[in-house]
């Protein structure tokens, strides 16, 4: 389970008006980082097999099932202010981070 909020989901909606389009945020982890794992976000129309789709009125996001199993508890949110405009993930499941919040290790 991973849940989104209303930032985030404005956010989504927000890139979808500005492009015309209807595509879901995929989020990924891969191995990489300062930390060991990081988060990749993807503007998205395919759903793969082992996807799982979460949504928050009229935003969607991927995640694939691996990606999942690091993912679960999470919580999608968009940041936007003086220092910085970016998707952020809070994630129960990461022991640390890095200072940029982009890569994680458990």
């Amino acid at each position: 389970m991973l849940t989104l909020t209303q930032a985030a989901a404005a956010r989504i909606s927000a890139i979808n008006a500005e492009n015309k389009n209807q595509k879901r945020l995929r989020i990924a982890v891969q191995g990489g980082g300062c930390s060991g794992f990081q988060y990749t976000f993807l503007m998205d129309d395919a759903v793969l097999m082992d996807d799982h789709i979460f949504s928050h009125q009229d935003a969607e996001i991927i995640i694939d099932e691996m990606s999942l199993s690091l993912l679960g508890g999470s919580t999608l949110d968009y940041q936007d202010d003086l220092a910085a405009s970016m998707f952020t993930i809070t994630n129960p499941n990461a022991k640390t981070g890095c200072g940029c919040g982009n890569s994680f290790s458990i």
